[in-house]
């Protein structure tokens, strides 16, 4: 083990790799990288200093840590009875190992569309847990009956409108007054973005997928208060209508859009919003939603989205609408959380779906310049693949034989080298 330099710094250097500049998805020759205290300083033809940890990179691409634009560590089991009587150990035990296991895959950073995840974030910066840093939503923002009212059984009615239910997952709120105190709280208790649901959705038993969720008058005071922060509003929405109303208002990012025609996306990419497609979400829930104990209901619907997913990809990529890169993968079908390189590259061509993951997910993150790119005073987070994803993304999305390093903050969290 090399000797720490005399600054007391910590300092990983990489050497021979050729490292792909994402600003031009393009590749420059074999170069060096120098890491120290988690932010890379220098990218150099050669580096002569001493390092803590070396890694020879040689024949190998250079790559920024994958990024994941829509998970939800709370969603930690697709049994969704069983998750309404779980304790806040078993949460934390369950989230913990989804997060390290996301870091395995090579993601070293997610944005969390909803639920309470301040003690998995807190556990990951003491160094008690293992994952990847998260920009979050918190809690999300839903309506009496919405896609995210977790509630379940009958409730007792509200003695006024301005009454707010919450849980680990939702805040639910109704009218114009509830959703600005709702979107307030959640600012002030350090969201990054606020989520709402203007539409229905799979893993909710209740409301109908074409179900229009939550009024123009109300998501546009959530839209304000965001604005105010100097922040946005991302809004689950599948069908056409419920997209449309949304983007209306104000929103600045769209979740899956798995029902959009073609008028709603020349609509999103006029606006210059953005929609982050997670289909393969909807493939795992298909493939072993039911093992798992996902409802009937649910599976019914989930086959509705599965079968537009990727005409609906194809509708966004064709009017030239902003595409960020998401999974929205739930409990255990998150182990398939680079399927969606492969999915997305049936429609797309693989360095538009690359651009998606490191440059546009980088925007959504409000990290441009620290993640999804290999430059100094960008964080040191970087993966090393045996192959080129420009030239072979489904190749590259089986991380198991393709990564070879991930590196988080410039430590060696995953080497499979030896292997």
């Amino acid at each position: 083990m090399p000797t720490p330099n005399t600054n007391g710094s910590t300092r990983t250097i990489v050497r021979n790799g050729t490292v792909l500049d994402t600003t031009t998805m393009t590749y420059t020759e074999p170069q060096v990288v120098v890491i120290e205290n988690g932010v890379i300083v220098d990218l150099a033809d050669a580096y002569t200093g001493d390092a803590d940890v070396e890694i020879d990179a040689a024949g190998q691409y250079v790559l920024p840590g994958l990024i994941d634009g829509h998970v939800h560590f709370r969603l930690a089991t697709l049994d969704f009875r069983s998750l309404l009587q779980w304790s806040e150990v078993q949460f934390g035990i369950n989230m913990a190992r989804l997060a390290a296991d996301t870091v395995e895959r090579g993601f070293t950073t997610v944005r969390d569309l909803g639920g309470d995840v301040n003690g998995l974030m807190r556990s990951i910066a003491d160094g008690h847990a293992r994952g990847p840093r998260i920009v979050r939503a918190g809690l999300m923002l839903t309506q009496t009956g919405g896609h995210g009212d977790v509630r379940s059984g009958e409730i007792e009615l509200a003695s006024c409108g301005c009454v707010l239910s919450s849980s680990v997952m939702s805040i639910v709120a109704d009218g114009v007054d509830a959703v600005r105190k709702a979107a307030r709280h959640l600012l002030r208790d350090g969201s990054d973005f606020i989520k709402i649901h203007v539409s229905g959705g799979v893993a909710s038993p209740a409301d109908p997928l074409e179900s229009v969720q939550y009024t123009t008058e109300e998501i546009r005071t959530v839209v304000t208060e965001a604005q105010h922060r100097g922040t946005y509003v991302s809004a689950h929405a599948y069908t056409s209508e419920a997209i449309a109303m949304a983007v209306d208002a104000g929103v600045h990012c769209i979740e899956h859009g798995n029902l959009m025609d073609d008028a709603t996306a020349s609509l999103i990419a006029h606006a210059g919003a953005v929609v982050v497609p997670t289909l393969v979400t909807y493939q795992a829930m298909h493939d072993i939603g039911r093992q798992h104990g996902l409802p009937a209901a649910n599976l019914r619907k989930n086959t509705v989205v599965l079968d537009s997913g990727l005409e609906s990809l194809e509708r966004a990529h064709r009017a030239g609408v902003t595409l960020g890169f998401g999974t929205d993968l739930i409990g255990e079908a998150q182990p398939r959380q680079n399927e969606e390189l492969t999915i997305r590259a049936r429609v797309q061509p693989a360095v538009d779906v690359l651009r998606s993951m490191w440059v546009v997910n980088a925007q959504l993150c409000r990290l441009e310049g620290k993640i999804g790119v290999v430059c100094p005073g960008a964080f040191g987070d970087i993966v090393i693949s045996n192959v080129d994803p420009l030239a072979d993304i489904t190749a590259f999305a089986d991380h198991r034989t393709a990564l070879t390093h991930v590196i988080q903050n410039g430590r060696v969290v995953v080497d499979r080298s030896g292997c």
